[in-house]
């Protein structure tokens, strides 16, 4: 896929009117102002969401779950393809509005309290989630999923794009990170799309794009708070050698010299932070995991 689907281009002014006309057919009289607290930007440019709702590729009867539904951008062209959804909505107006459509099961929640293994339970299966995820929140729904992450199919993101690219950059790219680290331990990352601004109602002042992301079928098994902390300490001075960071963190574990510190964390690929930390967990049975230094 091109970095932006083909699709009408529509003036800022039109954006509301397609969005009103969209929903025009489940609450004619619904008026909805984004909320900044909320973090809400609704997608309108009909090329983007076609791309998206096309990567998605929902099955006909199967479930999905969508984080922040809105006003039905994405929500719409899923349910139109067939899909089963469960939509998580914060705000109580859309939360409402969307209880008025009997093809959506609702949970007005906050998604950082949602029990997604729960949830897998309720609904029978793998979980497949999509949203447009809010930015203010992005990084900490990402850390919310990632421990169930052998309970889901796929996840299909709209984020921030310097967030995608941090999640997607390999070794040896400057935004390859703590984040990247994280996630590509137990996902297969894919970019899928990128969205500009003006694809959105109110643009946001930062570009976005879309991500798939794909649990590792037989993830390295190590405990999260331990490569968190692992990964924490070795990116918290990227500047500088390992050696005046981790390196000292191994040393006070009795692992000096076991591991070569004399790069950069960036420098650094996934397979040697999973090899490392699976060795500080067989050194020591009560590892040191610092729950503050667990994000």
């Amino acid at each position: 896929m091109g970095p932006r689907a083909a699709g009408p281009r529509l003036h800022r002014d039109a954006r509301a009117a397609a969005v009103t006309a969209d929903l025009s057919g489940l609450a004619p009289h619904l008026k909805h102002i984004p909320r900044k607290r909320f973090g809400q930007h609704f997608l309108v440019d009909s090329g983007v969401i076609g791309a998206i709702a096309d990567a998605i590729a929902p099955v006909p009867g199967a479930p999905l779950v969508e984080i922040g539904p809105g006003l039905g951008a994405l929500t719409l062209p899923l349910l139109a393809r067939g899909a089963r959804l469960t939509v998580i909505e914060l705000d109580r107006d859309l939360a409402a509005h969307w209880r008025r459509d009997g093809r959506v099961q609702v949970l007005e929640a906050d998604v950082l309290k949602v029990d997604f293994d729960a949830l897998a339970n309720q609904l029978g299966g793998a979980l497949r989630v999509v949203g447009n995820l809010p930015y203010n929140i992005s990084s900490p729904i990402l850390f919310h999923l990632l421990p169930v992450a052998a309970r889901v199919h796929d996840q299909h993101f709209m984020l921030q794009k310097e967030v995608v690219d941090r999640m997607v950059a390999g070794p040896g790219h400057k935004d390859y990170g703590r984040l990247s680290v994280m996630l590509q331990w137990r996902y297969a990352m894919e970019w899928v799309l990128d969205v500009p601004p003006e694809a959105f109602d109110p643009p946001p002042r930062v570009d976005s794009a879309v991500v798939r992301m794909q649990p590792r079928p037989q993830p390295v098994a190590v405990p999260e708070a331990l490569l968190s902390s692992l990964v924490q300490v070795a990116f918290s001075q990227r500047r500088k050698l390992l050696r005046h960071t981790l390196g000292r963190w191994l040393d006070e574990r009795n692992l000096g010299g076991s591991f070569d510190v004399q790069r950069r964390a960036e420098e650094v690929p996934v397979a040697e932070y999973l090899a490392l930390a699976l060795a500080v967990q067989n050194s020591q049975p009560a590892a040191d995991t610092d729950p503050a230094a667990v994000g």
